[in-house]
């Protein structure tokens, strides 16, 4: 199964590409569900189908779905009062009544990753296309399941969970209430939802697709979504060039914005293109006259190898590729077992593989759009060798 994570600047028509691609990939027989997050049905007005919390068939092997944030938001919460009941009781807390919950901000984004995570354990779909936020926002969702993890495996390790029999001692000698077994049981379940989506997004079969009008705050959110991308280890399949103008855009603003196209065009050497239709794209034929190129099944996943250089120069060296990175926003951190890797508006704590652990840092360089940090074995850490 392939999952094609669609996103780009605001206004780029990330939508209409999702859905044009979604539909290109099931008139060839590819059994395909596309995903949207967006409250109102943008989705549905591309593909000419209603879409809801309901998935819906929109044609011949094509499946679209746009969940119901405001209905997982109200049973998640309606699960946490039942759970927690002791504790809303002890400090005098009125409970909700489902009828006056609405969703917070990001409860959509949610949503989307963990319809996310059902279908591709479902594994009823050859394809999943999913309509991401635009680009900033997509950025910060796909870091969230391992951010979430992290924080929740430092507030409540699971290493403290062997104590749960010594809690109620404690609690009797501190006199006050310890945590309950429900908020540990909850962390793990919490833990497990979110390692699924980690491992969809983290799959071989998973990459981006970027979609981006070809002018000059295109080409500067491309290079951000490229840099951003990159340091999560997910791969662009492809750069979408959308709404191209026609070589004979008549009038004068119309040929000068041609023109702007194609300078950023010649800088996007490995873009496709998308031409502009002259309208809002709506329906099946609209979608397909936008001929979307279809998925691209020569995918070369990110690695991170680690290269060893010991023998000639007595240190290993980790490459990470950055492309886009500037020397000058770069910022480095060992701490422990993990580096704190900073890329411009960008940073994520990464774990060190299991060689490097033994080693300290001896300085990095950034050549090529890619980061090579070196390290040197530690003597007291390192296998010795006869």
């Amino acid at each position: 199964m392939r999952t094609l994570l669609i996103t780009g600047p605001g206004g780029s028509g990330r939508t209409t590409v999702a859905a044009a691609t979604a539909l290109g990939a099931a008139r060839e027989g590819v059994k395909t569900l596309v995903l949207s997050a967006d409250r109102t049905d943008t989705l549905g007005a591309a593909l000419g189908v209603a879409t809801g919390a309901v998935p819906v068939k929109a044609g011949p092997d094509l499946t679209a779905w746009r969940p119901d944030a405001t209905a997982g938001f109200r049973d998640d919460l309606t699960a946490f009062q039942d759970r927690a009941s002791t504790v809303l009781d002890l400090l005098g807390a009125s409970r909700l009544d489902p009828e006056e919950v609405t969703p917070l901000p990001g409860a959509e984004e949610l949503t989307l990753l963990r319809a996310l995570r059902d279908a591709a354990l479902a594994e009823t779909h050859e394809l999943l296309v999913v309509d991401l936020p635009s680009a900033p926002q997509a950025l910060a969702l796909l870091a969230l399941p391992e951010e979430l993890r992290r924080y929740l495996r430092r507030l409540l390790p699971p290493e403290r969970q062997a104590a749960r029999a010594l809690r109620p001692v404690l609690g009797r000698l501190a006199g006050v209430p310890m945590p309950a077994e429900w908020l540990y049981e909850t962390t793990a379940r919490w833990d497990l939802e979110l390692a699924a989506v980690e491992a969809v997004l983290a799959d071989r079969g998973t990459a981006v697709r970027l979609v981006a009008e070809p002018g000059p705050a295109g080409a500067d959110a491309v290079r951000d979504a490229r840099l951003g991308l990159a340091l999560r280890g997910l791969p662009v399949e492809s750069l979408l060039a959308n709404r191209v103008l026609p070589e004979e855009s008549g009038g004068d603003w119309l040929a000068g914005l041609h023109t702007q196209q194609q300078k950023i065009l010649g800088e996007w050497a490995d873009a496709g293109t998308v031409a502009h239709l002259g309208r809002d794209p709506r329906g099946a034929d609209d979608l397909a006259a936008l001929a979307v190129p279809g998925v691209d099944p020569a995918l070369t996943p990110v690695e991170w190898p680690v290269e060893d250089r010991t023998a000639a120069d007595g240190v290993l060296v980790w490459h990470l590729p950055l492309p886009g990175a500037l020397r000058d926003e770069l910022d480095l951190v060992r701490r422990g077992d993990e580096l704190v890797v900073t890329a411009g508006p960008f940073r994520r704590i990464v774990p060190l593989p299991s060689a490097l652990r033994r080693c300290t840092v001896r300085g990095a360089a950034l050549r090529d759009g890619e980061l090579r940090v070196r390290f040197a074995p530690d003597p007291a850490l390192w296998p010795r060798t006869r």
